[in-house]
């Protein structure tokens, strides 16, 4: 078999391993995480969080089908080293990347929540004062 051709059986097994694990990871650990975000409506949060899953999924597994192209030839063991090394590094940057884009968004969303709950009187009035002429 053409060293190439391993080389790329390796790095698709290897990105799309880690693309699930980190997928799920992200999922189980987001999904309490949306709950507080969405004030407690679990339905919600989870349809969310499914929905954030599915997106990393195309997004990463997209880009992992694009950099699998490549013009390098891979001639020895020490080519198939460096070329899964530069191939995955990528790959973990871009997980990297879009783990933490997920996490600044949803960031963004639970601190716009917290100021929303911030802005609710903890009581509602009761009545009014009438004003004094003069004053």
């Amino acid at each position: 078999m053409d060293r190439t051709v391993i080389a790329h059986v390796i790095y698709l097994v290897v990105s799309i391993a880690l693309t699930v694990w980190v997928a799920r990871t992200l999922s189980r650990n987001g999904r309490v995480f949306l709950s507080d975000v969405l004030h407690g409506d679990e339905k919600l949060a989870d349809a969310v969080n499914h929905l954030l899953v599915v997106g990393f999924y195309l997004l990463n597994l997209g880009f992992v089908a694009l950099y699998l192209s490549g013009d390098d030839t891979v001639e020895d063991a020490r080519g198939i080293f460096e070329a899964l090394s530069t191939k995955l590094g990528v790959v973990l940057l871009v997980l990297g990347v879009m783990h933490l884009g997920n996490v600044y968004v949803l960031n963004r969303i639970r601190r716009r929540g917290l100021l929303e709950r911030e802005q609710v009187p903890p009581v509602q009035p009761q009545g009014r004062v009438a004003a004094t002429p003069g004053a």
